[in-house]
């Protein structure tokens, strides 16, 4: 490893500025670092996890380059490694260059040398891989996301449901396992690749969260279905872009895990990148070809492409081309504003058909669902919504304290036309049974004003478990709890009314189960900010002129200024430099020294000597004195 640190440095020291500053900027991580020479450099440009990062940035071609010349020992030349990839001279430069740029390799005399590859280990392919055509474009049409967006959407809120209503089990080591992921992509009539999707953006939104090995929808899940679509569809597209999980068709794989190295952020960030709003692309599968070629390191055929029907999903993509939704993700533009615009708002009335069901086309906002969920059944949660109005739905408003007339009002007023008559009818019918039987806790008492309907319920064999007995001739004795009672009256086909002992009805609620959500994921935050590109030039023209002649008696030499900098950690690499240079050329210099606590003394010297530490100098007085290196706060020309 030293010997290599040593060649990559002595072509560092051959660089230009400007090539090394170009260096700078595709390995902006070294940069990160405390880089006091060009030695320094070459040592963390040769660091390995610092190789790994830049490698994954190289197209496939730069790649096998690469593993050629780490093949042949790094003793190879430019006609071997031709020879051996059976590549033309003009493929050669162009993927050496990538290498050069960013240190990965360089040449020696007539040899190339490379660093310790992360990635190719060596490895030839046999040829240097041809970029594959460039995929062809066309000016991007109209085509709207709306139907692809508005599913996803829906679907989220149909994977809530099922949630909620029946079970979905997790495991307690965390993540969902591939035979549960089938089984309830069977029963919502989706691929399991969709339902994947949807279980992991509502995962990330914190709409679904694991508590007691099953997967239940949180609080904040209530929030966003009571809000409007472009609202709801903002929220996954957000997700979307802070899901860290790659796809992989191929394998079969657990839900909502966590994986180590995924590169599901950069799989999905670069291939957003590529798209247009002017220009759309005419076949995506020349599409994915080339970001595989471009980045292997992230791309691969099946991953990306998975990824592209994800943005289609989302309403990102559509037709080839990017939709302003996806301009704003891109962007970083009005992620709401854009879901807000794409979305239609939410249906406002249903469709009442004469078989006793509400239809709903696209997404019903919260008062329509509201409504219908109080007087009916949702039975289908596909393309288009439908509730479905029963004896027992029907009760259940009543239970709340409505009448029939104010039920039948409430429907009337989020139906598209006149209500049919035959949910008229089924309304008043239930009404009119409904609070003839009342059913107190005692454990528990049915009530009649009708003698007659009671003797029917007492010899009723379908009862029996109910142990019932009279008390008077409007009372009968239940051995079961007002719940259960209540139950078996309505199984057995009967409507009572449960009261409590101020003779109050009890509305009957379901507790919601809700668990909690397993927080936002945040990007990691870097200890240093990065360096901009002019402060990576800037670095750049020091490394390069610090180690060059200067004009006067001598040159510094590079381990001077080292020692300098190893002994003070006050002076800036610019003041070390100006006075590693007076020690040169002899010229004056003003310091600022500190000769006692909160004390600075100014010095314009002639510096003559530097050892151990102590610095000797002729001041302008004539005298000679010797300052301590570790004391000098300030460096500068003099006035």
């Amino acid at each position: 490893m030293a010997r290599r640190i040593n060649a990559l440095a002595t072509w560092l020291h051959q660089l230009e500025a400007d090539e090394v500053a170009a260096i700078l900027v595709h390995r902006r991580d070294v940069a990160d670092r405390f880089v006091r020479t060009l030695k320094d450099l070459a040592t963390q440009l040769t660091d390995s996890d610092s190789v790994h990062a830049s490698e994954d940035t190289l197209d496939q071609g730069a790649l096998d380059l690469l593993g050629a010349i780490v093949a042949q020992g790094n003793a190879g030349t430019i006609d071997t490694v031709c020879s051996e990839l059976r590549c033309s001279i003009g493929d050669f430069e162009r993927a050496f260059g990538q290498l050069k740029e960013r240190a990965l390799a360089w040449p020696a005399g007539p040899k190339l040398i490379a660093v310790n590859s992360v990635r190719t280990n060596g490895a030839v392919r046999g040829q240097l891989t041809p970029r594959p055509k460039t995929p062809l474009r066309r000016k991007a049409s109209a085509i709207s996301p709306i139907v692809a967006a508005m599913s996803t959407v829906d679907g989220v809120a149909r994977l809530l449901a099922h949630c909620e209503q029946d079970s979905f089990d997790a495991r307690y080591t965390g993540g969902v396992a591939t035979v549960e992921i089938r089984r309830v992509a069977r029963a919502l009539r989706v691929a399991d690749g969709v339902l994947r999707l949807w279980l992991e953006l509502a995962a990330e939104a914190q709409l679904v969260g694991v508590e007691r090995a099953r997967l239940l929808p949180t609080k904040q899940s209530d929030d966003w279905l009571d809000s409007q679509p472009g609202v709801r569809l903002a929220a996954l597209v957000k997700a979307w872009q802070r899901m860290d999980w790659r796809p992989e068709p191929d394998q079969a794989r657990a839900a909502l895990r966590d994986y180590t190295g995924a590169a599901g952020l950069a799989l999905r960030r670069t291939t957003l990148e590529r798209f247009s709003a002017e220009q759309a692309f005419m076949d995506t599968d020349d599409l994915v070809a080339d970001l595989v070629w471009s980045r292997p390191a992230v791309h691969d055929e099946r991953a990306t492409a998975a990824v592209i029907s994800e943005m289609e999903s989302l309403g990102l993509v559509a037709g080839g081309a990017l939709t302003p939704l996806g301009v704003a993700v891109r962007e970083d533009g009005d992620i709401d504003g854009a879901a807000a615009d794409l979305m239609p708002p939410a249906a406002e009335k249903a469709a009442f058909q004469t078989d006793m069901t509400a239809v709903v086309n696209g997404l019903p906002s919260p008062a329509l669902s509201s409504t219908l969920n109080l007087v009916a059944d949702l039975e289908d949660n596909d393309a288009a919504r439908v509730w479905r109005l029963s004896a027992g739905s029907v009760r259940r408003a009543l239970d709340t304290g409505l009448s029939a007339d104010e039920v039948l009002w409430q429907l009337a007023a989020v139906s598209e036309a006149p209500l049919p008559q035959v949910i008229e009818y089924q309304v008043q019918d239930v009404a009119r049974r409904h609070g003839h039987l009342t059913v107190s806790e005692v454990t528990s008492c049915v009530r009649a004003e009708d003698p007659a309907l009671l003797q029917e319920i007492a010899k009723s064999k379908r009862l029996a478990s109910l142990r019932l007995r009279f008390l008077a001739p409007t009372v009968l004795a239940s051995a079961r709890p007002m719940t259960e009672t209540l139950a078996a009256l309505r199984r057995a086909g009967y409507a009572p009314t449960g009261v409590d002992a101020g003779e109050k009805s009890i509305v009957e609620r379901v507790e919601r189960q809700r668990a909690s959500a397993r927080g936002e994921r945040r990007p990691d935050r870097w200890w240093r900010t990065e360096l901009d590109d002019l402060e990576l030039t800037q670095l750049a023209i020091r490394l390069v002129e610090q180690e060059r002649p200067t004009v006067g008696r001598g040159t510094p030499r590079a381990s001077a200024a080292r020692l300098l900098r190893d002994q003070n950690v006050f002076l800036r690499d610019e003041e070390v430099m100006l006075l590693a240079s007076a020690l040169v050329s002899g010229d004056r210099v003003e310091i600022g020294y500190a000769s006692g606590p909160r004390k600075i003394d100014t010095y314009v010297i002639l510096p003559t000597k530097h050892l151990e530490g102590v610095l000797t100098a002729e001041c302008e007085d004539g005298s000679t004195r010797e300052f301590d290196i570790g004391h000098v706060r300030k460096v500068a020309i003099p006035a």
